[in-house]
């Protein structure tokens, strides 16, 4: 989180923009506006809490919806006088019931396979009659590999002899398994992230042969 004290609200005549972004998919959810009680509360809470212009006063997202935004981070630009809000939200950000305010599509680009780690969760307490994810967890770690094993054969194949869309759906089968191995291992698509991050910062990030 962050000190308070070091935002600069005076430049914007006593608020500060906040950009809302989910912090698993990294989508803008909204623009809002706080003013240094409401950031006091976001901090003390953990839920957004907003200055609204319109209404003239503070205003918790999700007193009247149920939409809450749980805070897990705030950063501030270079100037400390904007702020970024990281957060898992609950129901929609946005009052015409979107997920995000900037468009209807939810959780655009790569962001969706921050969703479907979310949808595989979900997925895995259901039903194996009624759920090929649960099915496949079920059967074990070993399957849920061998699967992986064999996506990554077809995508290979594909990409030597297939049509561009062939070789899209056969790696779009290979990351759904992959996900499904990392969640079966009590992993997420995250700590691949971190290997990569480390390898760039390190000056390795070409994959080794």
């Amino acid at each position: 989180m962050i000190d308070p004290t070091t935002i600069d609200f005076e430049k914007g005549n006593g608020l500060v923009p906040v950009v809302v972004q989910d912090a698993a998919t990294l989508q803008v959810l909204t623009l809002a506006y706080m003013d240094r009680a409401a950031l006091d509360e976001t901090l003390q809470s953990k839920e957004a809490t907003f200055f609204s212009r319109s209404r003239g006063g503070r205003w918790r997202k999700g007193e009247t919806s149920g939409d809450r935004l749980h805070v897990v981070g705030i950063t501030a630009d270079c100037d400390s006088d904007a702020l970024v809000l990281s957060v898992n939200p609950v129901g929609d950000a946005c009052h015409l019931h979107r997920p995000s305010c900037f468009g209807e599509a939810d959780a655009p680009g790569l962001g969706r396979i921050a969703r479907l780690e979310q949808t595989i969760a979900e997925r895995a307490a259901a039903d194996p009659s009624e759920s090929w994810t649960a099915k496949l967890i079920g059967q074990g770690v070993k399957r849920i590999a061998q699967k992986v094993g064999e996506e990554g054969v077809e995508t290979a194949l594909a990409g030597v002899a297939g049509p561009d869309e062939e070789l899209a759906s056969e790696a779009a089968d290979l990351i759904y398994h992959l996900l499904v191995l990392l969640h079966a291992r009590n992993m997420v698509f995250q700590d691949v992230l971190d290997v990569l991050a480390s390898r760039a910062e390190a000056g390795k990030a070409t994959p080794r042969p």
